[in-house]
C-alpha cells in the first residue's frame, strides 16, 4: 500500500469533518433562530462526502478491513466530532502496513 492511500483519507476526514461541523451550525442557526440559508453547505458536505467514501473504501480494502469495521468508518463522516477521534486511531493502525509489517495485534478498531 502506498502512503498516498493513507494520506488522502486523512485529509478527507479532516476536511469532510470541518464541514459537518460547519453544516451543523447552519443547521441550528436555521432552525433555532430562524437565520441563514443550508443548501449551499449541504451541497459541499454532500460533494465531499462522497470523496471522503470513495478514499476511505479505498483504505479499507488495500488494509483489508472486515465490512462492519468499513461500514463504521464510511459513518463516521456523518457523525460531527467523529473523525476527529477516529481518523488517528485508524491512521495508527495502518502506518504499520505501510511499512510492510503485519498489523499490531493491540490496536484495536
Amino acid at each position: 500500500m502506498k502512503p498516498s492511500v493513507l494520506n488522502r483519507y486523512r485529509v478527507m476526514a479532516y476536511i469532510t469533518a470541518v464541514w459537518l461541523l460547519v453544516f451543523t451550525v447552519a443547521i441550528i442557526a436555521k432552525y433555532g433562530f430562524d437565520t441563514g440559508d443550508t443548501m449551499v453547505i449541504s451541497q459541499i458536505h454532500g460533494v465531499l462526502y462522497i470523496v471522503y467514501v470513495v478514499f476511505a473504501f479505498d483504505l479499507g480494502s488495500k488494509a483489508k478491513w472486515p465490512f462492519g469495521k468499513l461500514l463504521w468508518v464510511l459513518a463516521v463522516g456523518c457523525i460531527p466530532f467523529a473523525s476527529f477521534f477516529v481518523e488517528p486511531r485508524i491512521t495508527r493502525e495502518v502506518r504499520p502496513l505501510l511499512a510492510g509489517g503485519s498489523r499490531p495485534a493491540a490496536v484495536k478498531a
